[in-house]
């Protein structure tokens, strides 16, 4: 078995150099930094060759992930010379019927552009105790990602089996089947290890299955969303309703969170364990981002084969017509209610601003972090629930000569109707690129105000 699968590694990066060579033969010549890229890869590729590079890489890394006593085999990949801002993780096993890991790294690097990869890196744990699948998985996925394996992009790692806690005679809770339980376990167990390698390769760690679609130029999606919650706390923020799919981590908290899933590894599924670690460490409400930008797939379970229709409504997979809400603080005069902050009308999240009764020359104010040609602003304000709480009357306004957090000088651009506020075509309404929206309040109210979302547009070529 051990023979078989060292041949078939061995096939797999010597798949790897060829596939590479080839693909250096085919790359446009005119890309000059691509070209350097795959020179480079070409470099790592023939370094894999070797096994003393192969041992010193992978003690290396164990160094880097001692949070759990496991030695990890490494696969397939090269590890990144220097941190990346995202990690994109997934557990990957044999499952009954169809499987869709390969497409789903398809997936990720196809919506991904060669600026967005350059930060991104994806960690695949195949978690299946079976020697034979996992080595042809490997031959597999070498195949057909030979450049994303060779430039640092992709890592295939395993957590040996022997390194697993008791999968016999665990606990019935929730009246779940003997073989139910023990799938679920061992699931946390799977993520507990993925985690506690992926702890020191970014800045953020993202969970996904692996059998997901993702909505393209997703990372950037992330990073902007992020930039809207800069300054604020929070564990976990989610990009998809669904289970433990487009869930976001510091990875600073992974080794916390690997801990907890192994210590509570027999309790209930990974998902409920998630909110559980949330909870405990103080964030209190979710914090999901619409649209979804992770679609689930797979018609059939990982766990015996069974249908698994699930999908999430809220997914888009084109983020073009969506707003780009470049980054940018809040500022307001308005009374605050509790956690409703200025932050939530403007970062897609499904919450929003909800202040006390405004008063005529309130304002409320979004300060780019960078001045940007802006060509579509949509506010919308009052919600479902409490349709009441809009704004009676509000101008709108384009702020330039930005200091600190406010602008010297405003362009009126529109008026609010019944609570809502839609102008485009606005990229020569001032004369350099604007660095504020305001809203001010021109007539004071005695009902509350909920702004349920900003949204805006930037033109597109030069500022």
């Amino acid at each position: 078995m051990r023979c078989f699968l060292r041949r078939s590694l061995t096939v797999a990066i010597s798949l790897l150099v060829f596939l590479l060579v080839i693909n250096l033969v085919l790359w446009p010549q005119e890309d000059s930094e691509m070209k350097a890229l795959w020179q480079r890869a070409q470099d790592m590729g023939m370094y894999q060759l070797h096994a003393d590079w192969n041992r010193q890489s992978l003690q290396k890394l164990s160094n880097a992930t001692s949070f759990l006593n496991v030695s990890y085999h490494l696969f397939a990949g090269t590890l990144p010379p220097q941190k990346k801002f995202l990690t994109v993780g997934l557990c990957s096993v044999k499952r009954k019927r169809a499987n869709y890991l390969l497409e789903t790294l398809k997936s990720v690097f196809e919506q991904s552009t060669q600026e967005e990869l350059k930060e991104m890196m994806v960690v695949v744990h195949l978690a299946d105790p079976d020697e034979d699948w996992n080595a042809q998985m490997v031959e597999k996925i070498a195949k057909r990602f030979a450049p994303q394996l060779l430039l640092g992009l992709l890592l295939v790692v395993h957590a040996p089996f022997a390194y697993y806690p008791p999968l016999e005679g665990l606990k019935r809770n929730f009246n779940d089947a003997e073989d139910r339980v023990q799938f679920r376990s061992k699931q946390n167990v799977d993520y507990a290890y993925l985690m506690n390698f992926a702890a020191n390769l970014s800045t953020y760690y993202l969970m996904i299955e692996d059998d997901v679609r993702c909505s393209k130029s997703f990372f950037t999606a992330i990073r902007n969303r992020l930039a809207t919650l800069e300054g604020s706390y929070w564990v976990t923020v989610e990009f998809s309703k669904l289970g433990y799919i487009g869930k976001l981590y510091h990875s600073h908290d992974l080794p916390q969170l690997a801990q907890f899933l192994m210590l509570f590894y027999q309790e209930m599924p990974c998902d409920w364990l998630f909110v559980h670690f949330r909870l405990l460490l103080t964030q209190k409400e979710v914090i999901r981002f619409k649209p979804s930008l992770f679609q689930h797939v797979g018609h059939f379970s990982s766990f015996q084969g069974t249908a698994n229709k699930l999908k999430d409504e809220d997914f888009e997979e084109d983020l073009s017509r969506f707003p780009d809400n470049p980054p940018a603080d809040m500022v307001t005069d308005i009374v605050t209610f509790e956690n409703y902050l200025p932050n939530k009308a403007y970062s897609n999240m499904a919450d929003y601003f909800w202040g006390k009764a405004p008063s005529a020359g309130n304002t409320f104010t979004i300060v780019l972090k960078k001045a940007a040609r802006i060509s579509h602003i949509q506010i919308r304000t009052g919600s479902e629930q409490r349709p009441g709480d809009y704004l009676r009357a509000g101008l709108v306004e384009l702020g330039t000569q930005k200091h600190k957090l406010k602008c010297a000088t405003y362009t009126p651009v529109g008026r609010f109707e019944h609570g809502k506020f839609d102008a485009q075509n606005l990229e020569s309404k001032t004369a350099s690129a604007p660095e504020c929206v305001r809203i001010t309040v021109t007539k004071s109210q005695t009902e509350w105000l909920i702004i349920s979302s900003v949204n805006i547009w930037l033109s597109p070529g030069p500022e």
